[in-house]
This record gives structure tokens, C-alpha cells and sequence, in this order.
């Protein structure tokens, strides 16, 4: 038996015509000789009448303080709904389907409401379905606890649900289907030249979505890479081939790789930087300033510590609240509000010279101030003034020829 698990987002299964295009790729599985699991998200996107912030928001415009089982229990709503409405589209065509809620396809976690963790996977009732040429149609983004109560994986969780049952039945792919033909080397709203990659390594699409791309959640990746279950992105409206996720052996082995040293350009808005200066006397004093900002759950980045000063970033929603705690321990620093960060991310950049020096060069002839810098041997990255983000993106697309 060849499975494929294949994945459809709110905007796939939004509407009449859009389920249409969803039942023309199942039928084009089952044709080619695969039993396809079918994963989908709730319908269509915010403010769409069964999409999740829309179901969030019936209950939390009338009632501040929501417990957060209460509200994974109706954020599973719009999956069930779309799960159903589904199955029922494929009925309509002959095939045998079947909706599923994550515990019924056997998806179980822990109870961590609103960002479980899947324990396992009890992937017999799926395989029953399968046997008996019947499509399962599972609802993405939830799972259920051992006392069987409804739970959610997350944003993005979705696509770790296709990963975690594709890594769990082995299945040939994970095909996730969107709006777009695949993962493109920049975000096309800033670059227009941006182009489709044909196929990218685990790694590079992990640091990418890390970084702010908008592909696809790093959790699934992480799953799918574990087990080598290759992932393809593609559009559920065209018949372009979309992106290969896959080793960097494989990805080696094409051929426009030979030449790629970086994958693409992301970026990270409404950043805001600090500067806080430190006594190099007290070598304890950049533990503290990191122990106080954990305790207050302030999660930083683009970290640089040296014994007299440290910088890092924080998003603006805790901008106010690390200014107080810095204010309130007494330290010197200065901040600077409305930045973003620009990475460039690929693998084929390890061992190769000069890429920081194109980096740099790109963004200061273009007239972009760097305000910091961090990398790793598949990273750079840089903190801009966020005015200056667009044209940054655009300058190191342009400077590594993407």
C-alpha cells in the first residue's frame, strides 16, 4: 500500500469551486495508484465564518476570561466542520470518505491546552479505513488527551498533523497544499522577482521559517525530517510541481543546487533592539540581565555578549515591559523601537568566503544601516531600521541572485 498524505489549508476547502480543485488532487492520488489520508484545516481565514480566529472570537467577545480547555474545545470546531463538509464533497463523486477528529484518527497528546504535543500515534484505525479503499479525512491541528479530551498543536498545526501521520505510517509524501506553488526565495509582496525553489533541504526550510518566512511550520518539518518523508508544497489551483522538502543529500543531487549557496531571504518585523551596558568587574552581571528577562518570559534575540555591553532584540508586545525591568535593576541601556531583521539562510553557504562580505556590502551601498549583526554557518542576519526592511529584502535577493 503507497500512502500519501496530503494536506489542504482554509483557503482549499473555503469554498464550493476551491473543493472542487481539493477533490481533483485526491482523485489524482488515488488514480496513480496511492491511498491518500486527507488532512484539513478549518474553512478560509479570519473573519470567514467557520475560520479558527472567527470561532475564537464568539466566545471571547463575550466573555474575557476563557479557560484554555474551553477554548481548544471550540477551537476544534472549524476542522470538524471542514472535515466533514469534506468527506461529504468526495461522497458526492463516488469515492468512500470518512471524516475523523485528530483522537478518532488515533492523534494523541499531552495536555498542554492550546499547544499540545503528540505522544503517539495509534495508527491502526487508519490503516482499517485504508484496507478498505475508504479516504480518512482528519481534522489538522488537534488531538485528544488520554482522557479524551479535545486539544490543539498550535498554529501551523495543521501541518504537523500531515507530518505526524505521514512519519507514522511511512507514506511515500506529505503533500501540503496552499494558495501558492510553493516555497519561494523571498516574500513575492516585497521582492517581485522572487522565484519558486524546485527543492530545499529540511534544514534551510526550518532556519527559514525561524527566521519569518511564511512556508510551512518548522514543528512538522522537525517530524517529517526524522523519518525522511519527503514534503512537497504546492498549490491546490495550478499544476505546478511546488517544492521538494528534503535531505540536503537529495538536494545535492539536482542540479540548479550545484550553484544555490543561499536558499532565501527572510525577515522578522516590529522588533524593537536594546543596548545595555554591563561592568566587565561583575562577570555576573550578563547571567543576571538573561536569568531576570527569562523569569519574566521575555524571549530575546539576535543576542550579542560582550563583557561591556550586551544587545539583543525583543518583539514591540514586550518592548514596554523590558524597558521597566531594565529601568527597575538599575542597568544603562538605550533602545531602539521599530526595527526588523533580514536573514539570508542556506546550507551551501558553509566553507564558502566572502558571503558576509556581499552581505554587508548589499545592504551599506544600498544606503540600509545595520544596526546589528549575528550569524551561524547557515544564517546571517541583521537588525534594520524597519523603514528601511523592503528595500533590505530586496537589496541581498538581488546581491545573491536569487
Amino acid at each position: 500500500m503507497k500512502i500519501v498524505v496530503q494536506k489542504f489549508g482554509g483557503t482549499s476547502v473555503a469554498t464550493p469551486e476551491a473543493r472542487a480543485a481539493v477533490r481533483k488532487k485526491i482523485i489524482e492520488a488515488v488514480s496513480n495508484g496511492f491511498s491518500p489520508i486527507v488532512v484539513v484545516s478549518a474553512m478560509g481565514r479570519s473573519g470567514d465564518a467557520y475560520a479558527t480566529d472567527s470561532l475564537i472570537d464568539v466566545i471571547k467577545n463575550e466573555y474575557r476570561s476563557v479557560s484554555a480547555r474551553n477554548l481548544d474545545t471550540i477551537m476544534c470546531c472549524g476542522e470538524l466542520i471542514s472535515a466533514a463538509v469534506m468527506a461529504a464533497s468526495l461522497e458526492s463523486e463516488g469515492l468512500q470518505a470518512v471524516a475523523l477528529t485528530g483522537g478518532q484518527a488515533g492523534i494523541w497528546t499531552d495536555d498542554n491546552f492550546g499547544a499540545a504535543d503528540i505522544i503517539d500515534i495509534d495508527v491502526k484505525v487508519l490503516k482499517s479505513y485504508l484496507a478498505k479503499a475508504i479516504i480518512p479525512v482528519v481534522c489538522g491541528f488537534q488531538g485528544r488527551t488520554e482522557d479524551g479530551i479535545f486539544t490543539t498543536l498550535g498554529r501551523g498545526g495543521s501541518d504537523t498533523t500531515a507530518a505526524a501521520l505521514g512519519a507514522a505510517l511511512q507514506a511515500e509524501a506529505v503533500e501540503i497544499y496552499t494558495d501558492v506553488d510553493g516555497i519561494m526565495t523571498a516574500d513575492p509582496r516585497v521582492v517581485s522577482k522572487a522565484n519558486i525553489l524546485d527543492c530545499v533541504s529540511y534544514a534551510d526550510v526550518c532556519q527559514m521559517a525561524h527566521q519569518g518566512a511564511k512556508v510551512i511550520h518548522p514543528r512538522a518539518v522537525e517530524i517529517a525530517m526524522k523519518k525522511e518523508i519527503p514534503i512537497i508544497v504546492k498549490s491546490t489551483f495550478s499544476d505546478a510541481p511546488g517544492t521538494l522538502i528534503c535531505t540536503e543529500e537529495a538536494v545535492s543531487r539536482t542540479s540548479n543546487h550545484l550553484t544555490r549557496i543561499i536558499s532565501g531571504v527572510a525577515y522578522l518585523k516590529d522588533l524593537a533592539q536594546f543596548k545595555v551596558q554591563l561592568d566587565s568587574k561583575i562577570p555576573q552581571l550578563g547571567k543576571h540581565l538573561y536569568d531576570e528577562l527569562a523569569k519574566n518570559k521575555i524571549s530575546v534575540g539576535c543576542l550579542n555578549l560582550q563583557p561591556e555591553l550586551s544587545m539583543f532584540s525583543v518583539f514591540m508586545f514586550d518592548c514596554e515591559k523590558t524597558h521597566a525591568l531594565l529601568t527597575n535593576d538599575g542597568f544603562d541601556f538605550e533602545v531602539h523601537n521599530d526595527c526588523a531583521k533580514v536573514s539570508i539562510v542556506g546550507s551551501g553557504m558553509r566553507g564558502v568566503h566572502g558571503i558576509m562580505a556581499t552581505f554587508v556590502a548589499a545592504l551599506t551601498e544600498n544606503g540600509i544601516t545595520i544596526l546589528q549583526m549575528v550569524d551561524s554557518d547557515t544564517t546571517i542576519s541583521a537588525i534594520v531600521h524597519q523603514e528601511q526592511l523592503n528595500n533590505a529584502v530586496t537589496a541581498l535577493h538581488d546581491a545573491f541572485g536569487l
